[in-house]
């Protein structure tokens, strides 16, 4: 394995770390009763859905243009939520379970596309700052 290999390897563990620390953080912050007003509630996890997938998106784009994963994440939540609008009976009972709603959501809702894109704009520095580190 050459040098390059290995800082692309590293650089692919650090995002992936930090989009694990992110899910976590997401997981607590919608299974974790902590009070929070229902607008943060709400919005929040979808902030932190966006970052995290920037920076999957990132570990798999690392060696392209730096601007390739914000737009692909981005295109990939709107995606997302684009795809609520579609019911099957078999998706609908999925989306009604824990997983399918932390997987897919339940409802369209045009605010969550902002959340998600707010979420990527976030770690956005994140991103760069791994980008930066050869």
């Amino acid at each position: 394995m050459t040098g390059a290999q290995k800082e692309r390897l590293r650089r692919a563990a650090l995002y992936l770390a930090a989009a694990l620390v992110v899910m976590v953080g997401g997981l607590v912050w919608r299974l974790v009763p902590m009070g929070l007003p229902g607008f943060f509630l709400n919005y929040g996890g979808g902030v932190l859905w966006g970052a995290m997938v920037l920076l999957i998106v990132g570990a798999a784009t690392d060696d392209m243009r730096w601007w390739l994963a914000p737009v692909v994440a981005a295109s990939i939540a709107l995606a997302a939520e684009l795809f609520r609008l579609y019911h099957a009976p078999t998706l609908d009972a999925f989306r009604a379970t824990l997983a399918g709603a932390l997987l897919l959501g339940r409802i369209f809702n045009p605010w969550n596309i902002v959340a998600y894109w707010l979420g990527v704009a976030l770690a956005l520095p994140l991103h760069l700052a791994i980008r930066r580190m050869r």
